[in-house]
């Protein structure tokens, strides 16, 4: 089972609403300054998600949440992610080659392949995305930040 950690946002109806920060090893990597995935962060999106859990239990803005994912279901997504546009690409590339015996036919068809994986890949995520063992599950709750009071002896 992965793990992460989230912050409750909102809680509404049963719907949770969760923040949760995305994590690189480039805070802990010492070739920060010439490696190319650095630079690619620092270019890409913030580094949070927010999504939607259901959970019968009320929770209270700030409260922090454990969520937990099977890794046959994250790794099943991974494949299909990764591999459905990667098959496109060979597969039609390869058939644009047969068809018209033309380097700039393949490059073609590798593109339109790619492409058409990437729907596919898109289609059959809908399709499965919404089963039970593709959803995070909520592990453990924190107690609300307010439950908790820590109280200093006077000097």
């Amino acid at each position: 089972m992965m793990r992460e950690w989230a912050t409750v946002v909102g809680w509404h109806d049963g719907v949770a609403t969760l923040h949760s920060e995305i994590k690189t090893s480039c805070s802990s990597c010492s070739a920060r300054k010439g490696c190319g995935s650095h630079l690619l962060n620092k270019l890409g999106p913030k580094n949070a998600h927010v999504m939607q859990i259901n959970s019968p239990e009320p929770l209270q803005p700030g409260q922090r949440i454990e969520l937990g994912i099977a890794e046959k279901s994250l790794l099943g997504s991974a494949l299909l992610v990764y591999m459905t546009p990667l098959a496109g690409l060979f597969i039609i590339a390869g058939l644009f080659q047969m068809l018209f015996h033309s380097d700039l036919a393949a490059a073609c068809g590798a593109l339109l392949g790619g492409l058409g994986g990437f729907i596919v890949a898109r289609g059959i995520a809908t399709l499965i995305g919404h089963r039970a063992d593709f959803q995070p599950v909520i592990l453990s709750v924190a107690l609300p930040p307010d439950a908790l009071r820590v109280e200093m002896p006077e000097s």
